[in-house]
C-alpha cells in the first residue's frame, strides 16, 4: 500500500512539474515575442508570436515548405490585435482580435487574417473563418536572420508589417481606415 502511495505521489509531482514548465513560455525553444505599431492618433496594432530559431536549418522551401499554410511562428497561432479599423491591400480589417497565418513562396507570400483566435496554429483548418488573404512583398534580408522576427516600420499614417527569417523578408502595409 505504501509503495502504491509513493508511486502516485511521484506521478502527481511529475505532472505538477510538467505543468509548471509548460507555463513558463520563456523557457521554450521558440520563446514568446511581440511587436507593436502606433498610429499618430494613438491607436495600435499588436502582434504576439513565438520566435523559432534557424539553428543551421534550411527554413523556407525546407522546414517550411513553399505553397503551404504556415502558422507564422511556432507554438500557438500568432495573434493580431488592433483597436483601429484598418485597410490592407484594399481589404477592410475591423478593429478586433485575429490570428495571422502565411503561405510562403519564393517570389510572393500570402498573408491570411483569420477571425478564429486562441488556436495552437497547426494543422490549418480554418478557411471558413478567414477575413482576408492578401499578397505580401518578398525581398532578401541584408544578413541572415537567426531568430524569426515580426516587426513594424511606421511610415506616416501606415504601419508596414515585416516578417524576417533566414534570408527572407516579407512585408505588407496596414493603413488606418479614415
Amino acid at each position: 500500500m505504501k509503495k502504491n502511495i509513493a508511486i502516485v505521489a511521484v506521478f502527481l509531482l511529475s505532472l505538477a512539474l510538467l505543468a509548471a514548465a509548460q507555463q513558463d513560455k520563456s523557457q521554450r525553444p521558440s520563446p514568446p515575442a511581440n511587436a507593436e505599431c502606433k498610429f499618430p492618433d494613438g491607436k495600435t496594432i499588436k502582434v504576439d508570436y513565438s520566435s523559432p530559431r534557424m539553428r543551421g536549418r534550411k527554413i523556407f522551401g525546407g522546414l517550411e515548405p513553399y505553397g503551404k499554410v504556415w502558422r507564422t511562428g511556432a507554438n500557438e497561432a500568432t495573434s493580431f490585435v488592433t483597436d483601429a479599423d484598418l485597410t490592407v491591400s484594399g481589404k477592410e480589417v475591423p478593429a478586433g482580435s485575429y490570428t495571422l497565418f502565411t503561405i510562403p513562396n519564393p517570389d510572393k507570400w500570402t498573408l491570411i487574417i483569420n477571425k478564429k483566435t486562441g488556436e495552437w496554429g497547426i494543422p490549418y483548418k480554418y478557411e471558413a473563418d478567414e477575413l482576408a488573404r492578401v499578397d505580401m512583398q518578398v525581398s532578401k534580408t541584408p544578413v541572415p536572420v537567426e531568430n524569426f522576427t515580426i516587426g513594424f516600420d511606421q511610415m506616416g499614417d501606415a504601419c508596414n508589417l515585416r516578417l524576417d527569417w533566414e534570408n527572407t523578408r516579407s512585408t505588407v502595409e496596414f493603413a488606418e481606415k479614415k
